[in-house]
């Protein structure tokens, strides 16, 4: 089960997660996400368990627990969406239409 945990200190280490987490199961994997030019924390981390029971219990703990005074955010992870991902714009400017500097159909506008 993957396990996104969020309002994270940007000084906690992935130790300190393996370890609040490991109370409840097997740690498989620990994922601090980071800025990838400063390489800075960005508050957040994916956790995964082997087994649902084992996630959910973790996500039931620690929802809400204090880790170096922030409360944290624990749930199940959401995949990611392909929405917006795409590189296409939708119609708010840019790109093809909008008119906003982009194609604007053949038409003389004045």
């Amino acid at each position: 089960m993957k396990i996104y945990v969020g309002n994270l200190s940007y000084d906690a280490t992935e130790d300190e997660l393996r370890s609040e987490f490991s109370a409840f199961g097997k740690v498989e994997s620990v994922s601090i996400i980071t800025d990838k030019y400063s390489g800075r924390s960005k508050g957040f981390a994916f956790i995964e368990m082997p087994t649902i029971s084992e996630g959910q219990a973790a996500i039931d703990a620690l929802n809400g627990k204090q880790l170096k005074e922030r409360t944290l955010t624990v749930n199940a992870a959401r995949p990611p969406s392909s929405e917006g991902r795409s590189g296409y714009r939708d119609n708010r400017g840019g790109g093809y239409g909008g008119n906003r500097g982009g194609y604007s159909g053949g038409r003389n506008r004045r």
